[in-house]
């Protein structure tokens, strides 16, 4: 009965990570590099093979810009907006890289600004 709850309990908070990750664009690769965990480790939580340890669980959630409850609820996560991908996508990098990036999407933004009012 224990093995049956833990097995489904696994699987459920592997496909919110799954979800989570997804929503936020994220690959395996990048959410375990922010994690500080193996590739094969997201691999094996979203599989629902095993069970993140409570802190790697706090981690998953910080990452995710979720709550544990949240990875544990039977319902999908929300959509994410493009602000809250960009800065999943920006979380990782150095903060000298982060600026160089934002700098850019800044003119990027400027320019295709710029032009959509000339039209």
């Amino acid at each position: 009965m224990v093995e049956k709850a833990r097995g489904e309990l696994a699987k459920r908070l592997g496909r919110n990570i799954m979800r989570w990750r997804k929503s936020l664009g994220l690959t395996q690769d990048q959410l375990a590099l922010q994690v500080e965990v193996e590739p094969e480790t997201i691999s094996r939580f979203e599989r629902g093979v095993t069970l993140p340890s409570l802190p790697t669980l706090a981690r998953l959630a910080e990452v995710l810009g979720a709550t544990i409850t949240q990875l544990l609820e039977e319902k999908a996560p929300p959509p994410f907006s493009g602000a809250e991908k960009i800065a999943a996508w920006l979380a990782p990098l150095s903060k000298q890289d982060q600026s160089f990036v934002l700098d850019i999407m800044a003119r990027l933004c400027a320019r295709y600004g710029e032009s959509c009012k000339r039209q």
